[in-house]
């Protein structure tokens, strides 16, 4: 049970993907600039994870080890294409506003090394857990940089002002704002792990 646990935290904390890893970097700079979005583009690459790491690790011996990433884009590409078309039936306001960047989830490292790192030599439920915990660690870490932006770039956080009279900083909507809130976060969690060993 602890290991099962371990395998679903890592992703949260240890193995963060935007922070530890630092991989998914360009439709986190893309979409964190509102918390909607951020939670929009985590879901579905949430989905994604979950859906392409539980087949991978099903089919895995099955797979040709020539083919295996064409095959493992595949797998991951099918999944893409159900959440964007869900996206569009149930959320397009939603689905604009993440633009390219569900469609781009296909080649997201995040997701692809998984399926290579993990889903291709582990058994079903720790890929399953390893895919929720690496898709809730991507969210978070969207969700925690687009409320800075929001809430410096503009002022409010899902359309309400929270301090009035406040003057947003409109670098922080956009992309050099992005950067620089990604950067002052990976610097304060990297100053917290060297304190912390």
């Amino acid at each position: 049970m602890k290991n099962l646990i371990k395998e679903f935290t890592k992703g949260i904390i240890k193995e963060n993907p935007t922070f530890v890893l630092a991989l998914g970097l360009c439709p986190t700079l893309a979409v964190s600039v509102s918390v909607v979005n951020a939670i929009g583009m985590g879901i579905a690459a949430t989905f994604v994870l979950l859906g392409s790491s539980v087949i991978i690790s099903l089919v895995k011996n099955f797979i040709p080890n020539k083919i295996r990433i064409p095959c493992f884009i595949v797998i991951i590409a099918t999944f893409v294409t159900i959440i964007e078309l869900i996206l569009k039936a149930y959320s397009p306001v939603l689905d604009r506003a993440l633009g390219i960047y569900v469609p781009l989830i296909v080649v997201n490292c995040i997701v692809l090394g998984r399926a290579e790192a993990f889903a291709c030599k582990n058994n079903l439920l720790k890929s399953f857990l390893d895919g929720l915990g690496m898709g809730v660690g991507f969210t978070l870490a969207l969700v925690l940089i687009s409320a800075i932006r929001e809430f410096l770039g503009a002022g409010q956080i899902f359309s309400h002002t929270l301090i009035p009279g406040f003057e947003p900083a409109f670098v922080f909507g956009m992309p050099s704002g992005a950067l620089l809130v990604i950067g002052l976060l990976l610097g304060f969690f990297n100053f917290l792990k060297i304190r912390k060993s």
